[in-house]
């Protein structure tokens, strides 16, 4: 078998995608009132910070964002899914800024930010973590690829790009903070002739 590994988005598409996915949420919110960006661990929280600083550039303020980390709600790992008793280990608040008086995410319009939707699966996970934290107005998602191949009804609202896949393939995403570099690959598996 040979794997296949090709770029689909570089450093420059990056970079536009989030540009794009900025300019959207201020157009869908009407600005930045009572909005939370809230960046699913790992790669969620680098989309996240990136689009709080792309904002802070078109509109001269400050969004809080934060990160959230759904071990202990995944359903496909041992130990996920039913595991409450970790459930104020959730949200970690190092990022997370909030205007005095603030309430949490209750009542808040939050941005969850993932790097790759597929089945749906972590951004239920992540819904479910972030109920648990507080009852947000609403929640919106953004993703820096969709691939496809839901097995839950979760749509995203804010997309970098759409890349349908088979479920051979595979989509790995590549941050600088992360990484070191700026990569989306295509990674597919072919048999040898």
């Amino acid at each position: 078998m040979v794997t296949e590994k090709n770029v689909i988005m570089d450093e420059t598409a990056i970079r536009r995608a989030l540009s794009r996915i900025a300019h959207e949420i201020l157009e869908k919110n009407k600005g930045i009132e009572n909005c939370l960006l809230v960046g699913i661990r790992t790669r969620g929280i680098y989309l996240a910070q990136r689009i709080a600083e792309r904002i802070k550039e078109i509109e001269g303020v400050d969004i809080p964002y934060g990160e959230l980390d759904i071990t202990h709600y995944r359903d496909d790992r041992e130990g996920g899914g039913d595991n409450r008793e970790s459930m104020d280990k959730a949200v970690v608040n190092s990022n997370l800024t909030l205007p005095p008086g603030s309430n949490g995410i209750r009542d808040k319009k939050v941005i969850l930010f993932d790097d790759v939707l597929y089945t749906g699966r972590t951004i239920r996970a992540a819904m479910d973590a972030l109920m648990d934290c507080g009852r947000p107005r609403m929640i919106q998602l953004a993703v820096l690829a969709d691939r496809g191949h839901r097995e839950l009804p979760i749509r995203p609202d804010y997309i970098g790009k759409n890349v349908p896949t088979s479920r051979h393939e595979q989509i790995e995403v590549s941050l600088t903070e992360y990484d070191g570099k700026d990569e989306v690959y295509i990674i597919s598996n072919r048999e040898e002739r």
